[in-house]
């Protein structure tokens, strides 16, 4: 049975962890990971204004290497090359997808947008008087997705 599992992915070492943590752990022939990148409305990517706030459809690894740019944003070069040896060895499809807006609310919209089994989120460990003044992501997604989601604290420990 193939499954789709989504990472929460901004190339912080949290995040990182995160993918690490779902490929080594979730991670199995021919399931479909997809990366969920949400990116500031604050935008002004002209390709923001062409797709909207749904973001552009999903964009295949070999493509998303070559795009990324189009969208204001530079990936970890670690992190394709770890994904492009994950999509070859354990024949898994990777995907990226592209939203703009809150990440709190584009993570949810995400679960039922890509029919997602599950979600991986990083933890940025922000602590108790941060996290009441900037909120956190992963609470909120925990308590309001539709799916199953792992919060994966720390920091990667091998290749991402």
């Amino acid at each position: 049975m193939v499954r789709t599992f989504g990472i929460g992915m901004d190339y912080s070492p949290s995040s990182k962890a995160a993918l690490e943590w779902a490929i080594n752990n979730l991670g199995e022939d021919g399931d479909h990971v997809i990366l969920i990148h949400v990116l500031s409305t604050k935008s002004d990517s002209a390709h923001k204004k062409l797709w909207g706030k749904a973001g552009p459809p999903l964009i295949p690894l070999d493509e998303f290497k070559k795009v990324c740019n189009l969208y204001g944003f530079t990936p970890d070069a670690k992190v394709l090359s770890f994904l492009d040896t994950v999509s070859r060895t354990k024949e898994i499809k990777v995907e990226s997808k592209i939203y703009w807006g809150d990440p709190e609310k584009k993570l949810c919209a995400a679960v039922e947008d890509l029919k997602l089994d599950s979600l991986v989120l990083g933890n940025r460990d922000l602590g108790k008087f941060k996290r009441a003044l900037l909120g956190s992501v992963s609470i909120y997604v925990v308590t309001n997705a539709t799916c199953p989601v792992t919060v994966v604290k720390g920091t990667p420990t091998s290749r991402p």
